[in-house]
């Protein structure tokens, strides 16, 4: 490991910033196939005044370079030494790609589609790094960004396409996430996504129904009439499939005057306190052994979906609707009912507001089109 002092081009101001540069080897670019160097970059709370112009600074000149070289010194004792993570120690040697598995192994209790993401992951991990293993060490700030481009430009699906926005910043999101987790526990204390910009994804349209278009389908025939409670209940409550399939009575309590549903969120594990409207208790039906499912006999299956998207075109709609199409429903009906947005997440049991804010934007839409197609007076 080399560590450098780069001292930055003058600011607006005449100022120019001390950083540290880490020279950790190199790695071959997997488009050109040339070999490029490993960097990381550490900003100081330096700088050096240009063209110093009086003693003080002059002065304060020659106390930042000392001070930069004290740091500089003090990272390469650490790496020796191995107290931060920047290198060195047993942990670092170890396989990201065994931890990253073991992670994934975790995940197999939860949800099966996130999972399933972890697994694709670690695939695609391995593909871009193309050597059978991969220490912590070596997961730098140039490797994400070189995964970054892999996935960006390079990764395909089984059909041989190009992977969606989505898909890619799943991906990317994952292997974040490990790498916050190995911070958490000490392994690493360098955690170089703090170098690296996410991949965005895009914002996907969500189909939701009106309340008329709900009324419509609460009054067609459904052939599993627990499908036809369950997407209804989530319609008027806002919870997730996996939260609907998963509820037992034992998670029904009375409270004070109406019931109240209290439960683990399956996505984010959240804790979630669901007071029910009238609409959503008739829906349940009549209360069963606590141990027992709300939504007996919901299952995720192909003649499921089909059923869906029969009984939608049943009620008269022609919308591509999906299980998820509830949620979504709730969430802008109780906006454009007026009900404020910090609500509506706390609600969906979101962790961030801006997650919600895509229903926002849905509402500001609705609004637009409704000025826009006013009809002419003149």
């Amino acid at each position: 490991m080399k560590i450098s002092i780069e001292i930055r081009k003058p600011d607006t101001e005449g100022k120019r910033a001390i950083r540290l540069i880490y020279y950790g080897g190199s790695y071959t670019d997997p488009e050109t196939g040339k070999r490029r160097h490993k960097r990381s970059r550490e900003p100081l709370d330096l700088f050096l005044y240009d063209k110093p112009r009086t003693p003080a600074q002059r002065h304060h000149n020659k106390e930042a370079e000392r001070a930069a070289e004290a740091i500089r010194a003090k990272r390469l004792y650490e790496y020796e030494t191995g107290k931060h993570g920047l290198g060195g120690t047993n942990q670092l040697k170890a396989s990201f790609f065994d931890y990253f598995q073991s992670i994934t192994d975790e995940k197999a209790a939860g949800s099966k589609s996130n999972h399933s993401i972890w697994v694709s992951t670690l695939k695609h991990l391995k593909v871009f790094h193309r050597l059978p293993e991969l220490t912590f060490e070596e997961v730098d700030q140039a490797f994400l960004e070189g995964f970054k481009h892999y996935l960006t430009h390079i990764a395909r699906t089984k059909s041989t396409a190009p992977l969606s926005s989505n898909t890619q910043h799943a991906y990317f999101n994952k292997l974040r996430a490990a790498l916050n987790q190995a911070e958490q526990q000490g392994i690493i204390h360098d955690n170089p996504v703090r170098r690296v910009k996410n991949i965005k994804p895009e914002n996907n349209q969500r189909v939701y129904l009106t309340e008329d278009e709900l009324r419509a389908l609460a009054k067609a025939d459904c052939r599993y009439e627990v499908l036809k409670r369950a997407f209804l209940f989530s319609a008027c409550t806002g919870l997730r499939w996996s939260d609907v399939q998963k509820l037992v009575w034992g998670d029904v309590e009375q409270f004070y005057d109406g019931h109240r549903v209290i439960f683990r969120q399956k996505k984010t594990k959240g804790l979630q306190y669901l007071d029910l409207n009238r609409t959503a208790i008739k829906l349940m039906g009549l209360p069963k052994d606590p141990s027992e499912r709300v939504f007996k006999g919901l299952k995720y299956s192909s003649w499921h979906n089909l059923e869906l998207m029969r009984w939608a075109m049943a009620a008269g709609i022609t919308k591509k609707i999906t299980f998820h199409s509830a949620r979504h429903s709730f969430a802008v009906i109780q906006l454009s009912r007026g009900v404020d947005i910090y609500s509506v997440s706390r609600l969906l049991g979101h962790s961030e507001l801006r997650t919600t804010e895509i229903y926002a934007d849905i509402i500001e839409t609705k609004q637009r089109e409704a000025m826009v197609s006013f009809p002419e007076v003149l």
